[in-house]
């Protein structure tokens, strides 16, 4: 049964740190065309290879992979929260494949996730539980990380189980592309934000709704050309987009750790779920990607990229 792909930057400043109306609607138009997409191949199962950023996933156990055979969304930045609705059987069924590929993974039986996986969902389709999910959890912003290419091997070997499910499967890949936003790094942070990282699940309203202003008034030095982070780079997010294309993989992630972070910042790691979602198309065959749309958007520190592709 067929498999069909749908990768697209994510940004928590949709709706609360827009661009000027001409672009937002361009973004809009492009997303409408993913819709279409999504909605003509009528998947009925959905494999979402996401980040977390502290959400679900803090330091008390941060693990490379993971897949939930149950979750719940936090809804962070104002994105719906509370249970989703995730095909169990098929968590465990992934899961088992991915394990005797040889691919060590985690499974959660209650895994929260955030608006990493949950706003591609609200691009997609008209409610958060239109399709049953599945959730695939890859680590990009904790360190250390692991190389790029263990989230295309993971990738492939859960696309080997998709291609024998029987069942009409939308995979999708959520992050990046260069994208340097105020996610706390480890090594940096001062005792509080390290307690956060470490031990901070399930906040309250209040400390939600300070997280968000503080990260709109980072987006907005951003775009004044204040503030320490990384320029966002339209030429490496070419490449990327150019490679995954040809499926010339290798071209991403043989690359050191130290590449992305240069190329496209600290968070250009999300490239990990571009990867893994176009490695599990792959294992499919050869693909032809359908539509590509790309523009860098400094209002919500993305290089913001969408594409669709289906199996030749």
């Amino acid at each position: 049964m067929p498999v069909a792909l749908c990768t697209t930057s994510h940004s928590p400043l949709v709706g609360l740190h827009d661009p000027e109306p001409l672009i937002r609607a361009e973004v809009e138009t492009a997303l409408g065309r993913a819709r279409a997409f999504t909605a003509e191949f009528a998947p009925d199962l959905v494999v979402v290879f996401a980040p977390d950023h502290y959400n679900g996933f803090l330091y008390d156990l941060m693990p490379p992979f993971c897949i939930g055979a149950a979750a719940t969304s936090v809804g962070d930045y104002g994105l719906p929260a509370g249970p989703l609705e995730v095909d169990r059987d098929a968590a465990h069924a992934i899961a088992d494949g991915v394990l005797e590929a040889g691919i060590d993974i985690a499974v959660s039986e209650d895994m929260q996730v955030d608006h990493g996986l949950v706003q591609p969902l609200t691009f997609l389709f008209p409610a958060l539980n239109t399709v049953p999910i599945v959730p695939v959890f890859i680590n990009c912003v904790a360190y250390p990380l692991g190389p790029a290419v263990r989230a295309r091997l993971l990738g492939a070997a859960v696309g080997k189980v998709l291609g024998g499910l029987g069942r009409r499967v939308l995979v999708v890949g959520s992050g990046g592309l260069s994208h340097d936003p105020p996610v706390p790094r480890l090594s940096e942070a001062p005792p509080e934000i390290v307690e956060r990282i470490t031990h901070g699940r399930n906040l309250s309203r209040e400390q939600r709704a300070q997280h968000q202003t503080r990260t709109i008034a980072a987006a907005r030095e951003f775009v004044q050309g204040r503030g320490t982070f990384r320029a966002l780079n339209p030429e490496w997010d070419a490449l990327v987009l150019r490679s995954l294309a040809a499926g010339d993989f290798a071209a991403v992630d043989s690359q050191p750790n130290d590449w992305f972070v240069e190329q496209g910042g600290h968070s250009a790691h999300e490239v990990r779920t571009w990867l893994a979602a176009y490695a599990a198309l792959a294992a499919q065959g050869p693909y032809d990607v359908l539509s590509t749309y790309y523009r860098a958007i400094p209002e919500w520190f993305a290089g913001f990229a969408t594409t669709t592709a289906l199996p030749k």
